[in-house]
């Protein structure tokens, strides 16, 4: 009772005899065997000729064994058209809103012949799509050498053709129009019926001449009312200015700060406060984006969490509320 007991041990001979399916079942290794042939030595799952591990078999019978192998590793995908289209637009540090027209063109084009590849085309199929444009869709002519502006890009700097034929597009000629100037009086009337962020937006708009993407992207250390002067930075072209600070609004402008620094307060209290900073200063100086200098000078009314830091960061506010103003 208290030694040790061993398993019984039965040789091949002894072994029962099974149908086909109850020796899939019950052995299945004898079962792979016998379909392949019983004088195969080695079931083979993978061809490929990696180390491969054995499976021993059981109870002292030494039948067919089956070899599994390794796989070896796979080569990285290749970039699809569209995602080297915005690497290329991203190196040479072209804003967002070109990458996003360039890359809806450059779709709209090969969409357009059926989805055959850019380089499989020329010279007739790119003038046959812009003059689409202009026949059937009766697009601008400045929409049309924008159009034409990301073909010739995605040619030249993300395929690498050097074509011929590139040289020779023609492009439209944009007609000749008169501004449209306002009145004093058609500007207060303008103005007057504006309240709160709108007001004070549509006053730096006219009065500083900003653009309003421009305007939405102010931060409080580009506001000098010292020297009531405007920084506006990366406008553009990636180009910076000095403007005027109207003397109309600086004094409702400064009120607004005051909100909007208790408001900055107030996230620092609930572990929020950052904004995104330009470049890579995020990474130079990790706490500049709760800084107040850095805050948005118009923020947005809701909080979003980044997706790579994490952080509870608070954007600037969008184009639509000045727009709808009016």
């Amino acid at each position: 009772m208290g030694g040790h007991m061993e398993a019984p041990h039965t040789d091949r001979a002894s072994r029962p005899t099974y149908q086909n399916c109850d020796l899939a079942r019950h052995e299945p290794l004898a079962y792979a065997a016998r379909a392949l042939g019983s004088r195969q030595s080695m079931l083979s799952v993978n061809s490929h000729p990696s180390p491969s591990y054995v499976a021993l078999s059981e109870g002292g019978w030494s039948g067919s064994a089956a070899a599994v192998h390794e796989t070896r590793p796979t080569d990285p995908p290749k970039p699809r058209l569209l995602d080297r289209v915005r690497a290329a637009l991203r190196i040479r540090h072209y804003s967002r809103r070109t990458e996003k027209a360039y890359v809806a063109w450059i779709l709209r084009y090969i969409l357009f012949h059926g989805k055959r590849h850019p380089v499989e085309m020329g010279a007739p199929e790119l003038t046959r799509f812009l003059s689409s444009l202009a026949v059937d869709r009766k697009v601008a002519a400045s929409t049309q050498n924008q159009a034409l502006s990301a073909l010739l890009f995605l040619y030249r700097a993300v395929l690498e053709l050097d074509l011929p034929w590139l040289d020779d597009v023609v492009r439209a000629k944009r007609p000749q129009r008169l501004p449209i100037v306002l009145t004093r009086e058609e500007v207060r009337a303008a103005l007057h019926p504006l309240e709160g962020v709108p007001r004070l937006m549509a006053h730096l708009l006219y009065g500083a001449g900003l653009r309003l993407l421009e305007c939405c992207r102010l931060r409080v250390q580009d506001l000098d009312f010292a020297s009531n002067q405007i920084v506006v930075r990366t406008g553009k072209g990636e180009k910076d200015r000095v403007t005027m600070l109207p003397a109309v609004v600086k004094a409702d402008l400064a009120r607004h700060l005051e909100g909007v620094r208790e408001q900055h307060g107030r996230d620092l209290q609930y572990g929020a406060g950052w904004v995104e900073l330009p470049y890579a200063l995020g990474r130079k100086y990790p706490n500049a984006g709760r800084e107040w200098v850095w805050q948005w000078v118009f923020p947005a009314t809701r909080l979003y969490v980044d997706r790579d830091t994490r952080q509870r960061r608070r954007h600037h506010t969008c184009t639509s509320p000045c727009c709808s103003a009016w």
